[in-house]
């Protein structure tokens, strides 16, 4: 299997940076402001990017700790797929360990979705700290 990996330092409390990864309005701020989520296991969050959505169920809601989904609707390549959130407290507020497993091939897809989530990891990273993330579709406007 191939995967996605990232791992970054937010200077922002565990508590915020899971708010932001479970809430609707924290993954609106970041990710698409098109989202529908509920903090609830089980759950399905969607996120539409225009005329496209994507679908997570969420599997794993452990406060402060861990945000997991399986993907349920996508590109085919992310379907099955899951997407982890790890959280561990850090000096200066909190490391960040997301990884996206489960990818059958590298791709071209693969290629274009491990910059993506670079992008909206910064964009998750800009919420946390200032209260303020560069979601879809300004995720990649330069300041």
């Amino acid at each position: 299997m191939v995967n996605i990996w990232h791992r970054l330092v937010i200077k922002a409390s565990p508590e915020q940076v899971y708010k932001a990864l479970s809430t609707q309005e924290g993954l609106a701020g970041w990710w698409t402001p098109d989202t529908v989520a509920k903090p609830e296991i089980g759950s399905i969050a969607r996120f539409a990017f225009d005329d496209y959505a994507k679908e997570m169920k969420v599997v794993v809601l452990e406060p402060s700790k861990q945000v997991k989904w399986e993907c349920l609707k996508a590109v085919d390549e992310w379907i099955g797929t899951t997407i982890t959130f790890d959280l561990e407290p850090h000096n200066l507020g909190t490391t960040l360990f997301f990884h996206h497993d489960g990818w059958k091939v590298y791709s071209p897809t693969y290629a274009v979705c491990t910059y993506d989530w670079a992008i909206f990891l910064r964009s998750l990273k800009r919420l946390c700290q200032t209260g303020k993330g560069q979601p879809y579709p300004d995720q990649s406007k330069f300041e």
